[in-house]
């Protein structure tokens, strides 16, 4: 496992921003990218998968573990009677309650197993040992995204070959399997500590790391790796929309926030008007809420307007700069002055 890890690593972004081409690039640069296999069909995910592993370089797939059935349905339908007022200003209607949902969970670890994927790590949850089985089987290093030692523990049980120890501090979806609770307030070094100490296992960290200094400092508190998926939002080779770019730079964005008004599922974000809106009264449920909100979301995204957007950042996003993806690592593994 150790092997297959850089002192950086591209983190995966799902809904966009995450490309083959970052993912290659963070790779000839000396660091490590994900690819995001998450809301994808199947046959994107091959197309992404062979492009990326023709280089020869390490590189891995995030696949989402399947959620349980929102247990509050109710919750589901008054927040979908609440959003009425957005779909009627973007001009668009509501989907119907989706509450199963797996995101093709069995179809894409079967590409990981096809593809002998090197690294694959699961976020919002375990997969079952058989899962883990069949990867270690095809020759695939295993990943399970955590927020706390607890959840450390049971992802333990199901034998992974490291595990990623995810801050609040971190940007977009957290991995937490307790979202009703979840308030983003745990430091990317304290979570280090905490999982570090039940596991003699490769520990990765991420959450809040903007500079080299952040990189420096919990590679010497013993991280095998630092996870960064903020700082890469503005590479040339990410896919990330315009509107989000725009937020990003313009300076006007200063406050990042956690929510579930997007999707049900503790999200640290940009704060906007949804998310003063709607962070009060969203209930948990993904990915139900995601499915809810997307039509919203993307009616916004072609107006070009950030006030309805799932801006994903985590705390250290005034410091993300444009630039080719090499670039950026080279920032992040500059030896002090």
């Amino acid at each position: 496992m150790r092997e297959l890890l850089r002192p950086v690593i591209v983190a995966p972004m799902a809904g966009g921003p995450s490309t083959p081409e970052l993912v290659s690039g963070a790779a000839e640069a000396g660091a490590v990218g994900f690819l995001a296999a998450g809301y994808l069909a199947p046959a994107t995910v091959e197309s992404q998968v062979r492009s990326v592993s023709a280089s020869g370089h390490p590189y891995g797939l995030n696949v989402f573990v399947p959620a349980p059935r929102p247990a509050d349905v109710p919750a589901l339908e008054r927040y979908r009677e609440v959003l009425r007022a957005e779909a009627e200003r973007y001009e668009v209607d509501l989907p119907a309650l989706r509450l199963d949902d797996d995101d093709h969970f069995a179809a894409k670890v079967e590409l990981a197993v096809t593809y002998r994927v090197p690294m694959v790590s699961f976020t919002f949850g375990v997969p079952d040992r058989s899962v883990i089985r069949a990867l270690r089987a095809a020759g695939c290093a295993t990943l399970v995204t955590v927020t706390s030692a607890d959840e450390a523990r049971r992802a333990l049980a199901a034998g992974p070959d490291a595990l990623i120890a995810q801050a609040g501090t971190a940007g977009g979806h957290s991995a937490t399997t307790s979202p009703a609770h979840h308030r983003g307030k745990t430091r990317a070094k304290d979570i280090l500590a905490a999982v570090r100490a039940t596991t003699a296992l490769p520990v990765i960290v991420a959450g809040g790391v903007a500079s080299a200094p952040d990189v420096g400092s919990l590679l010497a508190e013993g991280a095998a790796a630092v996870q960064c998926g903020t700082a890469f939002l503005l590479a040339d080779e990410a896919a990330t929309r315009a509107p989000h770019r725009a937020a990003i730079t313009s300076g006007a964005y200063r406050e990042t926030v956690v929510t579930r008004a997007f999707t049900g599922q503790p999200a640290r974000a940009l704060r906007n008007r949804f998310t003063d809106a709607y962070s009060a009264v969203a209930p948990v449920g993904y990915p139900a809420v995601h499915h809810l909100t997307a039509p919203i979301r993307a009616a916004a995204a072609r107006r070009g307007d950030a006030g309805a957007l799932n801006l994903w950042a985590g705390t250290g996003h005034a410091h993300t700069r444009p630039g080719p993806v090499a670039t950026l690592i080279a920032n992040l593994l500059a030896e002090p002055r």
